[in-house]
Parts: C-alpha cells; structure tokens; sequence
C-alpha cells in the first residue's frame, strides 16, 4: 500500500509540475506578443525563489523528478521576466 502511494505521488508531482508550465503559457504568449501582462519585481522575486530551489535540488537534493520539476518552473518564471523586459524597452 505504501508503495503505491508513493508511485501516484511521485506521477501526481510529474503531473503537477507540467500543470504549472502549463500555467506559464498564456502569460508568455501575450508577452510574445507585446501584451504588457506581468509585473517586473514580481518575477524577478519568483525567479530567485524558482532559481533557489532549482539549485537546491542540483546541488542538495539528489532527485531527478525534483529537479525537472524545478529547473521547469525557474525556467519558465525566467522567460516571462526576461519577455517583460524586452517589452519594456
């Protein structure tokens, strides 16, 4: 029974993390698209927060899933912050 509790928490965390880049998408697309719709301090505070646990999980935590899911999220809070950038100038 534990085992298969920890099988559909580890798919369930693999599905979660595709979620949330999933989540970044239409945010991404307007900037893509020159549609001013994210806040610069926000994101950079979401990319150090996102940057912090992708970097806890390369150099602490050695856990693959973890890192995936992590490296995603940090790179997709980094894309937005750097399209919003772009925008901006």
């Amino acid at each position: 029974m534990q085992k298969l509790l920890l099988q559909i928490l580890t798919i369930a965390y693999a599905g979660a993390g595709v979620l949330g880049l999933v989540a970044y998408w239409p945010t991404i697309k307007d900037l893509y698209h020159k549609k001013a719709s994210a806040n610069i301090p926000s994101y950079i505070l979401w990319v150090i927060a996102t940057g912090i646990s992708f970097l806890y999980g390369l150099i602490i935590l050695p856990d693959l899933l973890f890192i995936l899911v992590s490296g995603m999220n940090f790179a997709a809070c980094l894309v937005v912050l750097l399209l919003r950038i772009r925008l901006k100038r």
